[in-house]
């Protein structure tokens, strides 16, 4: 699952254009901020940059919290956190971030957000990824 979200995900930041400092800056913010509540164990302030199809699929930030724990442990908790490139097709920008995870293993996620209709940007997925691992 986690491989096909990837793919597409890639095909959008690949074929896509240049985003503008603005909404890079934006999206960052939210990845960012996202990833400090991670370290600070907040899973509401957590759950709050999530895009509602994500609250769909995990309806209360504890359940949101697990998944991220269980499936994301790079995410959760990490040594380095730094952005990558970014690209923007419509409303949407990929992210690329690079991570080394606690046991210093390097790892490449991109994420995902969408910019909803008060102009905020809300994360709509993130696809991890060993470095160095095919796709």
């Amino acid at each position: 699952m986690r491989i096909a979200a990837l793919l597409v995900a890639l095909g959008i930041a690949l074929s896509a254009a240049p985003v503008f400092a603005d909404d890079v800056a934006s999206a960052q913010g939210v990845i960012r901020a996202q990833e400090q509540a991670f370290v600070r164990d907040d899973a509401a302030a957590a759950y709050s940059y999530a895009a509602p199809a994500i609250k769909e699929i995990f309806p209360a930030p504890d359940i949101f919290m697990s998944m991220v724990q269980n499936g994301y442990a790079p995410v959760y908790r990490h040594k380095r956190f730094e952005f990558g490139d970014s690209k923007s097709q419509g409303n949407s920008i990929a992210q690329r971030v690079h991570i080394i995870d606690a046991n210093g293993e390097a790892w490449e996620a991109l994420y995902t957000l969408e910019q909803q209709g008060d102009g905020s940007y809300k994360i709509t997925g993130c696809s991890l990824l060993k470095a160095g691992q095919a796709v």
